[in-house]
């Protein structure tokens, strides 16, 4: 009897924080839960983008990406994980995703008067910095083929961007004057 006196006279149940998913994050905000491959005392959820099943079908209500999806194989892994994004996103969860624009380095790379010294670092952005096994690209990306890509899988509004404006990373690098980040956001249908 005062157990259901208790219950009865309970607050309402609040709501639960909204999952926000930084995926590959350096930068700790408030209201953000960063996954990473490497431990570091920034990250809360040791993990990769291939793999989001510690987080149930649409439970997430945004998932921010910033270049981590190019060191995925466009053959067989690239696909699979955008569709686990899908999958956890909730209906109306927005998806944010930052990667090397292939087009604008690509530009950058055939500029006549480049240094090899330019073209070096172009290089790498284009194929990673190789500085331990998860630095290596594996993917190329252009808006078109992204948003082709992300129609597919059951996103809407898919959209360049030109800023995220959320955090400081490779999303608002600019480099010889030029944006080298694809920024594209888009929703769960």
């Amino acid at each position: 009897m005062v157990l259901a006196y208790f219950m009865s006279h309970a607050h309402p149940t609040t709501k639960p924080a909204p999952i926000r998913l930084h995926i590959g994050g350096h930068e700790k905000r408030e209201g953000w839960t960063i996954m990473d491959t490497l431990p570091g005392p920034h990250v809360d959820i040791l993990g990769n983008c291939r793999d989001l099943s510690q987080f149930a079908d649409g439970s997430v209500d945004e998932i921010y990406a910033s270049h981590v999806y190019e060191h995925l194989s466009y053959q067989n892994e690239l696909v699979p994980a955008l569709e686990e994004a899908y999958r956890v996103l909730k209906r109306g969860g927005l998806f944010r995703l930052g990667v090397p624009d292939l087009e604008v380095i690509c530009r950058l790379f055939l500029r006549p008067g480049q240094t090899m010294e330019t073209r070096s670092h172009l290089m790498r952005m284009m194929l990673g910095g190789q500085i331990d096994e998860f630095d290596y690209h594996k993917s190329g990306f252009w808006f078109d083929a992204v948003k082709d890509v992300l129609t597919q899988i059951g996103f809407s509004g898919v959209q360049r961007v030109a800023s995220f404006g959320l955090f400081k990373d490779t999303t608002e690098q600019v480099f010889d004057g030029q944006r080298i980040s694809l920024n594209v956001s888009a929703y769960k249908a």
